[in-house]
């Protein structure tokens, strides 16, 4: 007994002190980089819906956001960039927009709400706007995305993933119609002080909750990613594979027992990796989809778009894993097999 009360003890003033240690690795870290001398610095990389929504939230909130776009550069230097959100009211702001990221001066955060399927494109233009310790959060679904990036940040910069819970869309070029919902939690993936990620995750929860956004710290990325997957996996595939947004899937019966087999099916995959999601998780997102608004997936957006499918990170990457632990997951395998020759047919030639 009194070796474990000391134990415990000697554990409670280890973590004190390396808490500590963590705040005054990052203050020193800001002095280092000039972030006492402005506000953090924020780009946003991928201004569609995701990161124009967030962008906007962030500067509305007052925050010095720096917005990097491509075909919609011309629209948004015209017009500015106009959000019409069932929560938040409508909101319309000129914002500072760059086509080049040579041109954007260096960001403290990159928030990167472009999908997983162009991050090999990215990835030199992150770089480029990322001032000395940078923290990048990739807003992307599916498993892999943070691994995929990694080689090609510098060593000083900070990797973060974003779990974003939100029904947003991209209207128009500069247009983002926001329906429901909207928290976004941050994990730690890698950087140059790993043992500091928990101070630097709260610096950027912190960061969203000054703009009105619901955000909290995820100790465990690679658990959060599978919990997001239980969501995405169905609801995104079957967008395209059924022709159906949310409403009628969860109208029908067969689509409605689909759906539970598909997301049993995670769960079962991320218990295999050693990733046990809370007990009756599964029902819960099930039930939020049942009072959501209809919503259109993104990935049936990208289908009508005739833009890549995100299937290597939400299909091909958790298949890959839960077989190498010996999980089979059958109807999420013919899923992805008949997405694949969805996608590859719908390609432009």
């Amino acid at each position: 007994m009194w070796g474990f009360y000391l134990s415990e003890g000697v554990a409670r003033e280890w973590t004190a002190q390396r808490y500590v240690t963590c705040v005054k690795r990052v203050l020193t870290l800001y002095l280092e980089i000039g972030m006492h001398s402005h506000p953090p610095r924020i780009g946003i990389i991928g201004s569609g819906a995701i990161g124009g929504f967030y962008g906007l939230m962030l500067a509305r909130a007052g925050f010095d956001v720096h917005f990097l776009l491509r075909s919609e550069y011309q629209a948004v230097c015209e017009r500015g960039l106009s959000l019409d959100s069932a929560v938040h009211g409508a909101l319309h702001m000129r914002v500072q927009a760059y086509v080049s990221a040579a041109d954007m001066p260096p960001c403290d955060w990159l928030l990167i709400g472009a999908k997983a399927t162009s991050n090999e494109q990215l990835a030199p233009l992150i770089v480029q706007a990322a001032a000395p310790g940078a923290k990048v959060v990739l807003l992307q679904n599916g498993l892999g995305v943070e691994e995929q990036l990694r080689p090609a940040l510098r060593s000083d910069m900070h990797l973060l993933g974003g779990l974003c819970f939100i029904c947003v869309n991209r209207q128009a070029p500069g247009v983002i119609r926001h329906q429901a919902l909207g928290a976004v939690n941050l994990g730690y993936h890698s950087g140059p002080a790993t043992d500091c990620g928990v101070a630097l995750v709260n610096e950027g929860a912190g960061l969203f909750q000054a703009a009105g956004i619901d955000s909290q710290a995820m100790p465990n990325l690679a658990l959060a990613r599978w919990q997001k997957l239980v969501w995405n996996v169905p609801y995104n595939g079957l967008s395209v594979l059924l022709g159906a947004s949310t409403s009628p899937l969860m109208a029908d019966s067969n689509s409605r027992e689909l759906i539970q087999a598909l997301m049993a099916e995670v769960v079962q995959g991320a218990a295999a990796c050693g990733h046990v999601l809370p007990e009756g998780y599964a029902e819960h997102l099930f039930q939020v989809t049942e009072r959501m608004p209809d919503y259109w997936p993104s990935m049936h957006h990208d289908h009508v778009h005739k833009r890549p499918l995100e299937l290597g990170a939400i299909y091909a990457e958790p298949l890959a894993r839960a077989r190498a632990a010996g999980c089979s997951m059958p109807r999420i395998e013919m899923l992805y097999q008949a997405l694949s020759f969805i996608d590859s047919s719908n390609r432009p030639a």
